[in-house]
């Protein structure tokens, strides 16, 4: 009985026919291949070497980008990062050095992480902080646990907390090195090497303060 379908033609095939090369002696031994590349190293040697001798040597964070791959010489070479690049965390500081955190717990309250864990505590007896605001006894940072959203900046009320260190977390070999305390924290700069804020905090009872005073609130 006759098919009801005409039988397709077999398509052509893409196949390509590849050559190998005659398997000679100096194929076999890979002398000619290894030479080629002792002389690309070489080559790149000899020119890296009269470059910083001479200090021709470019900026790798802006040139060479059309002959590939260039290589920076980290932590002494590092590309500029941008202005709004969030880094390692840091605590700010007073003018009389104290942490400007009162403890209030929006940053760990917003952190979508929680990787920040803050123990609070009061003022001992003739501060005049006392009762008024507390202080961080315990402020910790796990860094692994981060996801470097900024959330924790934009919560706090004291601009205590910052993002602007500029540095990224370092390769360390256990994670507890990962987990920056208060001391850390209080010890990192922003980019331009200070500890304070960009946006710092009028105090109840000083000159530019807006609002109300303590002794206001107290009577």
């Amino acid at each position: 009985m006759p098919s009801a379908f005409k039988k397709k033609p077999p398509s052509p095939t893409n196949a390509v026919v590849v050559t190998y090369p005659k398997k000679n002696l100096a194929t076999q031994s890979y002398v000619p291949e290894i030479v080629k590349g002792l002389a690309v190293s070489m080559r790149h040697f000899f020119t890296n070497t009269k470059e910083m001798v001479l200090g021709q040597r470019p900026d790798p964070t802006t040139e060479r980008y059309s002959a590939g791959v260039s290589t920076i010489s980290y932590p002494e070479q590092k590309r500029p990062y941008p202005e709004r690049f969030r880094g390692v965390h840091r605590l700010t500081t007073r003018d009389d050095g104290s942490v400007r955190c009162v403890a209030c717990l929006c940053c760990s309250t917003a952190c979508p992480a929680q990787c920040i864990f803050i123990e609070a505590g009061e003022y001992p007896e003739g501060d005049k902080r006392r009762g008024y605001e507390r202080f961080p006894v315990k402020f910790v940072i796990d860094e692994l646990r981060c996801i470097f959203c900024g959330y924790c900046v934009e919560a706090c009320p004291c601009d205590a907390i910052r993002m602007d260190t500029g540095m990224h977390a370092v390769p360390y070999d256990s994670r507890d090195q990962f987990v920056y305390a208060k001391d850390q924290l209080l010890a990192f700069t922003a980019t331009d090497g200070t500890k304070k804020t960009a946006n710092p905090r009028h105090e109840p009872g000083d000159a530019t303060h807006p609002g109300l005073s303590r002794d206001h609130v107290h009577h």
